[in-house]
């Protein structure tokens, strides 16, 4: 081999992105909350749900807010009403949603 000690820093990095990975998913799943709810309607950026409970809550979709329905990469525009979702917000803001998952056809959120 020409070059050992590239190939020996290539795999170094690559374990360590394999083994870092994990620790900064959870890492950033803890600065999040969630609660689930129900969509009650979605306009522009403005998300409006009811909680488990009934009481109705106003989230604004962050610039990069990530939408899924039924596992799947989705627009806000996407949302129904009645539909069942899950909102992250950032814990220290609980009025900016950056994660909403929504169930249409699925019956469990997915596991990520």
């Amino acid at each position: 081999m020409k070059y050992p000690v590239l190939s020996l820093c290539l795999v170094a990095l690559a374990l360590a992105l394999l083994i870092g990975a994990p620790a900064l998913a959870e890492e950033k799943k803890a600065d999040t909350a969630t609660h689930d709810g129900k969509v009650v309607s979605v306009s522009g950026n403005k998300l409006i749900m009811t909680d488990k409970d009934g009481n109705e809550h106003t989230h604004t979709l962050a610039a990069d807010a990530k939408v899924w329905v039924d596992n799947k990469a989705a627009k806000a525009d996407d949302l129904k009403p009645g539909m069942r979702i899950r909102v992250s917000t950032p814990k220290d803001d609980a009025t900016k949603a950056v994660k909403i998952e929504a169930l249409d056809k699925e019956k469990d959120f997915s596991k990520q």
